[in-house]
C-alpha cells in the first residue's frame, strides 16, 4: 500500500471515528438512545419504554441522576428542587388542584392531566412548552400514555393500574381527548376548538352556543371520523334533513340563495350564509326549489385551513360525542 493510499484510508478513520463520537454525545446529551416502542403493556416497564423512546420525554426531562434534560422538571429526586420523585409529587399537585378546581384530584388524575393538558399546571421558573404528546410528531396513542402514567406512578409512589384503567370523571375528559386525536391522525383537540371558534361557530352551534346556519354539532363524533371528513371536504355530499339548499327567484329575477329558516302563509325567510336572513312575499316568488348539488357551506373551507389546523379540528369534532357514546 502506497504511503498517499495510506494516508487517506488513516484519514477516513479520523472522520468516521469524529462523527461516531459527536453522534454518541448527542444521544448521551439527551439522554439516551431512543429505542423502537412496538407494542407496550399498562405496566411501569411499559412507561419507562416510551419514556426512553418513542416519546422521547428524555429530550426535555430528565429522572433523577438519569439523563441532562433541563428544559423541563426533573421527574426523580434531584437537589433542593426536587425533594421527591414524580410518583410522591403527584400526590401532592393532586392535592393542590383539588383545592384550585373544586374538584377532587388524584395522584393518577394530576399524572393523566399533565400529559394531557400540560398548560393545566406549570411548574414555578418553568415555561409553557412542553409538547402536546398525543399529536405530531409524537402521536402517542392512549395505551402508550397510560402506560407513561403508570412508570411515573412508579418514581416513588404507588402503581394503581385500576385507577389508569377505570379513570375518573376528571381523567376520562383527557382520555376521550386522546382518543380523539388518535382517531383523527393525531390532531389537538386544544386548537381544533380554536379553529371551530374562529371559523365555524358563526353557523354551528356547539352546546347551546354559536350560529343556527348549519346543523348543531354538539354530538357530531358519535356519526364518526368518515362522516365529518365528507362533511368538511364535500358538505354538499349529505344535506342534512332540515337544511338543503333552496333557490328562490322573485318576480323581478332577483335570485337569494339559502335555507328556508322558516315559513308563513304569506312569507318566506332564506338564511344566507353569511347569517343574512331575507324575507319574501310569497306573491313576489317566481319559482323556488332546493338545489340538490349545493350547500350552505362553503366547498373550499380547507384552503382556509393548514392541515395541522384540519386534523385539530377533526379531532376535536370527534369529542363530541352524546354521553352514551363517551369514553
Amino acid at each position: 500500500m502506497s504511503k498517499t493510499v495510506l494516508k487517506v484510508f488513516v484519514v477516513l478513520l479520523v472522520v468516521l471515528g469524529a462523527y461516531m463520537w459527536v453522534g454518541y454525545a448527542i444521544t448521551e446529551m439527551t439522554g439516551g438512545e431512543k429505542k423502537a416502542s412496538g407494542i407496550v403493556e399498562i405496566s411501569p416497564e411499559g412507561g419507562e419504554q416510551i419514556f426512553w423512546g418513542k416519546g422521547r420525554c428524555f429530550t426535555c426531562h430528565s429522572m433523577g441522576g438519569q439523563g441532562s434534560a433541563v428544559r423541563c422538571p426533573n421527574l426523580g429526586q434531584f437537589g433542593e428542587k426536587f425533594p421527591l420523585p414524580i410518583g410522591a409529587r403527584a400526590v401532592e399537585r393532586a392535592k393542590e388542584r383539588s383545592e384550585e378546581t373544586g374538584i377532587d384530584y388524584s395522584a393518577t388524575d394530576y399524572l393523566v392531566e399533565s400529559l394531557a393538558k400540560p398548560d393545566a399546571y406549570i411548574v414555578d421558573t418553568f415555561k409553557n412548552e412542553m409538547a402536546i404528546v398525543y399529536a405530531p410528531p409524537i402521536s402517542l396513542n392512549l395505551k402508550e400514555i397510560k402506560a407513561v402514567v403508570a412508570y411515573l406512578q412508579s418514581q416513588g409512589g404507588e402503581v394503581d393500574i385500576d385507577t389508569i384503567e377505570q379513570p375518573s370523571e376528571v381523567a376520562v375528559q383527557y382520555y376521550d381527548r386522546i382518543a380523539a386525536a388518535s382517531a383523527a391522525g393525531g390532531g389537538d383537540p386544544g386548537n381544533g376548538e380554536e379553529m371551530f371558534v374562529d371559523t365555524c361557530s358563526d353557523c354551528h352551534q356547539l352546546n347551546g352556543e354559536g350560529g343556527e346556519v348549519g346543523p348543531d354539532l354538539s354530538t357530531i363524533g358519535d356519526k364518526g371520523l368518515k362522516f365529518i371528513t365528507e362533511s368538511i371536504l364535500r358538505p354538499a355530499k349529505k344535506i342534512t334533513p332540515g337544511y338543503e339548499t333552496y333557490v328562490v327567484v322573485d318576480a323581478e329575477g332577483i335570485k337569494t340563495i339559502g335555507l328556508k329558516s322558516q315559513e308563513t302563509g304569506a312569507e318566506v325567510e332564506i338564511t344566507k350564509a353569511t347569517g343574512e336572513v331575507v324575507t319574501i312575499n310569497k306573491s313576489d316568488i317566481k319559482e323556488i326549489e332546493i338545489d340538490e348539488g349545493a350547500s350552505v357551506m362553503p366547498d373550499d373551507l380547507t384552503e382556509a385551513l393548514t392541515v395541522k389546523d384540519f386534523q385539530d379540528v377533526l379531532a376535536y369534532m370527534m369529542m363530541q360525542k352524546s354521553e352514551g357514546e363517551q369514553q
